[in-house]
């Protein structure tokens, strides 16, 4: 049997964290490993121990959830984030995004979302709820940018960004382009090494950077 994935959760709200607890260690494949109150507390336990994925809030006293983000993912590479908010701001999404969070969901997402969540970012997915994804997108898609150059990107990994940039996942690119996962995979490793990328949430930010897509992935 896999090793469990292992999170730690993060709120200023008891409740909150025990809702959390309770949803997150009834998955067969995750396990609870500690819990934190504010920001600072959280840098320190994720530091101690080195949970898979941290499920975050944003608004807590002592250090905020994107400050902690920051340091979390600068100190530990192997870590990812998912922010939780009760707000859809576009500025807690671009700062957490920025700041090297993995995903974005809003507090009153379905608990088998938020399983599904861990799951995908702990597999290497960016996760986004539809509605912030889509406000996310369009925030990009309205800038006035200049189209960079993909000349440092092989034909093959230009096609690959495109999809990623067009929300499929590493299935349905396998399918697209006819290659094997292993494949996939390999592309996607360079994608992420030559654009200096953490992960895919900032590859999908890369493809409309680079005007590689101009409409809002398929949700």
């Amino acid at each position: 049997m896999s090793p469990s994935v292992r999170v730690l959760v993060v709120d200023d709200q008891p409740l909150i964290r025990h809702s959390l607890r309770l949803i997150v260690d009834g998955a067969s494949d995750l396990e609870v490993v500690g819990e934190a109150g504010t920001g600072t507390a959280a840098v320190a336990r994720a530091v101690e121990l080195r949970p898979d994925v941290v499920l975050m809030d944003i608004r807590m006293p002592d250090g905020d959830g994107i400050e902690a983000t920051r340091q979390i993912t600068t100190a530990l590479t192997a870590t990812r984030v998912v922010v939780l908010s009760m707000f859809e701001l576009d500025e807690y999404v671009h700062a957490a995004l920025y700041a090297g969070a993995s995903g974005f969901l809003l507090k009153d997402a379905e608990p088998e979302r938020l399983v599904d969540a861990v799951r995908r970012t702990h597999a290497g997915e960016s996760l986004f709820a539809p509605s912030i994804l889509t406000r996310l997108v369009e925030h990009y898609l309205g800038r006035s940018m200049p189209q960079a150059t993909a000349a440092d990107l092989t034909e093959r990994e230009a096609e690959v960004l495109t999809l990623i940039g067009r929300g499929l996942s590493n299935q349905e690119i396998t399918q697209a382009l006819t290659i094997s996962m292993g494949t996939a995979k390999t592309h996607i490793g360079n994608l992420l090494a030559k654009l200096h990328a953490r992960d895919r949430a900032q590859l999908v930010i890369a493809a409309y950077e680079r005007g590689l897509v101009t409409a809002p992935p398929r949700l």
